[in-house]
């Protein structure tokens, strides 16, 4: 016989399961859809276009976050310069509502539709991960030279 107790741990394994799975869905692939009869079979599928840089700046990079996570997700720094991502969120389907750099102290907030920008002055060379702030680091990478 289930006992209260064991009923409120039932409840709070199931929070916990779909607040982790809410925020890796930015980063798992889901099933295409079915076409229809109406799309071509052999239509090629478009990449996804880099972010540009803003004109005159290297040091700024223009990024958004879709139902993809970051992007681009892979954005070549230097070290001790600093490095401004210009972020814009453009959906609520994922948990990057804010963002943080591994090893760096405090996060950004990322209202969604605004720009925000984040700054960060990589101390090494290598590969140091941004992303959203639940500890998933559901994000992207500076590689820094």
């Amino acid at each position: 016989m289930c006992t209260r107790k064991s009923w409120v741990l039932v409840a709070l394994i199931v929070v916990a399961e779909t607040t982790a799975w809410s925020c890796q869905r930015a980063t798992i692939p889901s099933a295409a859809p079915a076409q229809t009869a109406a799309a071509p079979a052999s239509a090629p599928v478009p990449a996804p276009a880099p972010a540009a840089k803003p004109a005159g700046d290297p040091s700024r990079v223009v990024v958004q976050v879709t139902e993809d996570g970051f992007v681009p997700n892979k954005i070549p720094a230097q070290v001790g310069k600093p490095i401004t991502l210009v972020i814009t969120r453009k959906t609520d389907r994922t948990c990057a509502r804010e963002i943080l750099f591994k090893g760096q102290e405090g996060k950004t907030e990322l209202p969604l539709g605004k720009e925000v920008e984040a700054t960060y002055t990589p101390k090494a060379s290598g590969e140091v991960a941004f992303g959203c702030a639940m500890g998933m680091m559901v994000g992207g990478k500076l590689d820094v030279k």
